[in-house]
């Protein structure tokens, strides 16, 4: 069975430095899969790969099969709305001039069958529901809303399109460990509903612990460990994966394990 979503030998480098070196991982269907490392293991330039936002230097992104480096500029918009991203900071993400509602609905240009008109605005409401806000929020502005409820505006607007992959990049790092476990119940919560694969990358292996069914520990640009968590996590081989472990921060339970 294809992957959902497979790199191969991935690379990038920036002149003499590489940020990411021969990057080979996969994402099946309906899974949860954590990228973790410290800061500069190249976690974040393998999301901007992921969603072709930069070009490699070397290897392939392959969504569903197809190589989005070869795709066509006309092609590979008409693939992204079926792959999309949540930031670290939820405010930068987020333009201050617009209300929500528009901002929630930018995705869907990307969609030539996407409602328009009231059908549109029914929808970015209902969304906003989903995700724990009140519909009448539509017309509010990001300044009008709290540090986790802004992250929950940037999931909704990942998912108006209803995208199989979101890769969200530290998305909780920003905010308090209580509205940490809300965001992080959230994404559960459109994984069981909405059978939506998720690539998370984060330096916190208690997030990995707790709503992860695989995870990848990346370090100076290379993999060097990757299994399911409990093994992982349970039985690390390598050095580096017992160092973050052992410097592993607490968090109360919020998935559907935790590891004594």
């Amino acid at each position: 069975m294809t992957p959902l979503l497979q790199t191969e030998g991935l690379t990038r480098r920036y002149g003499e430095r590489a940020a990411l070196d021969d990057v080979s991982i996969t994402l099946a269907s309906g899974e949860i899969l954590g990228i973790v490392g410290e800061s500069g293991s190249g976690k974040s330039t393998l999301a901007r790969l992921i969603m072709a936002l930069d070009r490699p230097s070397g290897g392939r992104v392959l969504f569903e099969g197809a190589d989005l480096y070869a795709q066509s500029p006309r092609d590979l918009r008409k693939l992204r709305r079926h792959f999309q991203m949540v930031f670290q900071d939820p405010y930068s993400a987020l333009d201050p001039r617009q209300t929500i509602g528009r901002i929630i609905a930018e995705p869907l240009a990307l969609d030539p069958d996407a409602p328009t008109g009231k059908a549109r605005r029914m929808r970015v409401a209902a969304l906003l529901e989903e995700v724990g806000l009140k519909g009448r929020d539509i017309d509010l502005y990001p300044h009008e809303f709290s540090g986790g409820q802004r992250q929950r505006i940037a999931i909704a607007r990942a998912l108006i399109t209803r995208p199989k992959l979101l890769v969200a990049d530290e998305p909780t790092s920003a905010l308090d460990v209580t509205v940490q476990a809300q965001i992080l119940r959230l994404i559960l919560k459109m994984r069981a509903e909405h059978g939506l694969s998720v690539l998370l990358i984060t330096h916190n292996i208690a997030v990995v612990d707790e709503i992860c069914d695989r995870a990848v520990v990346m370090q100076t640009g290379r993999v060097v460990e990757e299994g399911p968590v409990p093994q992982l996590l349970d039985a690390p081989h390598e050095a580096y994966t017992k160092r973050l472990l052992a410097a592993e921060p607490t968090l109360a339970t919020i998935g559907r394990r935790r590891r004594s």
